[in-house]
């Protein structure tokens, strides 16, 4: 690994690099979670079908520059959210494991879970005022409108908004949800892939390589998906409300399932799945090409001293 400022810098580049090439199925899948919202099955709209099918609706009706609505959020976000997710991520879990375990190398499933949960959680604190603007921007649309609609002219006039609305608590309105579904996400994210990585150098024989990166981050992609879609369909709907609709995410997930039926949780299922294995894969086979990129620049400019440190 890198320092912590490397592993932040490495990974906040990996990320942008890869929400570039998902964007277009996340506006996808946050119209999906909003069509319908606490509506009987038999009144709820069905504008966009799937992945596929809801790109094309939205290029044909907004152009291109619909699906890549809240790209600019997307990208702070995603420099706070992954900086600190695979900045922070190595750091705590040897400091924790070299105090429970005496060996810092040493691998522990519990406390690779609770690091990655804890990083997650602190990049979706740090970002959640930017997927805020960002859900939003995404959700608005003037021909097929979904959900509650914001009608702001771009990123910076919405958080401007926001706050002249709201105050600071209207920018951080559903942090609780974004930092579950993160807290989700991030302990099986990186865990996963470690945890696959292994197992296919051990059982496979595979070298390291972008093959094994491209594999294990396949697998850490999809089970990451499964577990954190329904607390990331709750998010989206309390970023996008107006008011008081929901008090809360459990108030949120009850209101949801009662109106709409368990299923309404995996609303948008597909876009997420086609967004968030690509995504992932691309940010953590990113995030170790640029992780040596930035070792080797450090071995260049920081004294000996403290990359031993590391």
């Amino acid at each position: 690994m890198s320092t912590t400022a490397g592993a932040f810098i490495a990974g906040g580049i990996a990320a942008c690099g890869a929400v570039t090439a998902t964007h277009p199925f996340e506006t996808v899948k946050i119209r999906m979670q909003l069509q319908g919202e606490l509506q009987d099955k038999g009144h709820q709209p069905h504008h966009y079908r799937g992945p596929i099918h809801g790109v094309s609706v939205i290029v044909r009706n907004e152009g291109l520059r619909g699906v890549y609505r809240g790209l600019g959020c997307a990208y702070i976000y995603q420099v706070l959210l992954n900086g600190c997710r695979l900045g922070f991520y190595e750091p705590m879990r040897s400091n924790i494991t070299g105090f429970l375990f005496k060996d810092p190398k040493t691998q522990s499933l519990g406390v690779n879970m609770f690091c990655g949960a804890a990083s997650g959680m602190l990049g979706a604190a740090a970002g959640s005022p930017f997927f805020l603007a960002k859900t939003r921007l995404q959700s608005f649309s003037p021909f097929l409108p979904v959900g509650t609609q914001h009608n702001y002219r771009n990123a910076w006039d919405g958080l401007k908004q926001i706050y002249k609305g709201e105050g600071v608590r209207g920018l951080y309105r559903g942090v609780g949800a974004a930092m579950i579904r993160t807290g989700f996400g991030s302990s099986v994210q990186l865990p996963t892939y470690f945890f696959a990585k292994r197992r296919l150098v051990r059982h496979l024989g595979m070298e390291e390589g972008p093959a094994l990166h491209l594999a294990s981050s396949t697998v850490s992609g999809f089970v990451v998906c499964v577990v954190m879609h329904p607390p990331d369909t709750i998010m989206s709907r309390l970023y996008n409300q107006n008011g008081n609709l929901y008090k809360g995410v459990f108030d949120c997930l009850a209101k949801t399932v009662k109106t709409e039926g368990f299923l309404a949780i995996y609303k948008g299922f597909l876009p997420h799945l086609a967004r968030i294995l690509p995504h992932t894969i691309l940010t953590l086979s990113l995030a170790e090409q640029t992780n040596k990129l930035i070792r080797k620049l450090e071995e260049r400019i920081l004294p000996e001293s403290t990359l031993k440190s590391v």
